[in-house]
């Protein structure tokens, strides 16, 4: 199976980041790419609340939903659009992020809404409250394709190992991770957290990834790390997009999966322990 990993650097306004992943999932399928992933909030990159609340959509009106969907249809192939902000009707107003995989029929064949929110303090300039403008979900999604079993994930959950074991032992033999990582987080962990989850579940890891400068009002820019990877089940690092937007494909046997398993066959053989006191 061919993989081809949407490198972006979407910004504040849908429509432009409508043009530009369509660009790229072209260029993809023209490269041979069965499964497309983009990053996380593709549709739209913004510090704004206000803002999101006046150009974000619900699910059911989300234009790169709608197009994306019709894509897909068209060229007969998967994607994971990695994960969009979109309105909900919680009382709070609080917004969803949330991925969608996406089959060769065009229909949606699974939707994950991020479960661990990005609330940090990065560096006294740096800060960041999630969970402020996105809610929670709560369930952890594993789905059934035509090339293995994907495990669904959303940037911040790549520091929760336990979500990615569950995923794994439930059958996931492809972890995505679409993200829209700090620059400062990237540059320290982004390459170790994401080959320490390959090699603990032995399962290929697929990270999509925003990049560079986002304008974004009132604030000024936002910088994403981008480097979006492709990691096989032994931990190596089969592609690296680098810094700059465009497409990365990358193929893969699924047939390593079962190989790392039986070699290390940590995801079955846990041993019982009474917790710290």
């Amino acid at each position: 199976m061919r993989a081809g990993l949407l490198q972006m650097t979407s910004v504040d306004d849908p429509a432009t980041n409508i043009v530009q992943i369509k660009a790229l999932a072209r260029q993809a399928v023209a490269e041979g790419a069965e499964f497309l992933l983009s990053p996380e909030v593709s549709n739209c990159i913004s510090n704004s609340h206000s803002h999101q609340r006046a150009v974000l959509r619900p699910e059911a009106t989300d234009p790169m939903l709608a197009e994306m969907r019709e894509f897909a249809a068209a060229e007969g192939v998967w994607l994971l659009l990695g994960s969009l902000g979109l309105l909900t009707e919680d009382a709070d107003g609080r917004f969803a992020n949330r991925s969608f995989l996406i089959n060769a029929q065009g229909e949606i064949a699974a939707r994950y809404d991020k479960i661990h929110m990005f609330d940090v303090t990065v560096s006294e300039s740096e800060t960041y409250r999630e969970s402020d403008s996105y809610r929670p979900g709560g369930q952890a999604v594993v789905a059934d394709t035509p090339f293995g079993r994907v495990g669904m994930a959303v940037c911040y959950d790549l520091r929760f190992p336990h979500l990615f074991r569950d995923l794994a032992r439930a059958g996931a033999e492809i972890l995505t991770l679409p993200a829209a990582f700090t620059q400062v987080t990237g540059e320290a962990h982004w390459h170790p957290l994401l080959r320490a989850r390959a090699i603990e579940c032995g399962a290929f890891v697929l990270a999509p990834a925003q990049t560079g400068a986002h304008p974004t009002a009132p604030n000024g820019p936002r910088r994403t790390f981008g480097h979006s990877l492709a990691i096989d089940p032994w931990g190596r690092v089969l592609a690296d997009a680098g810094t700059a937007p465009g497409v990365t494909c990358i193929d893969l046997d699924l047939g390593e999966v079962a190989a790392a398993r039986r070699k290390i066959p940590s995801l079955t053989a846990d041993a019982a322990y009474a917790a710290p006191r």
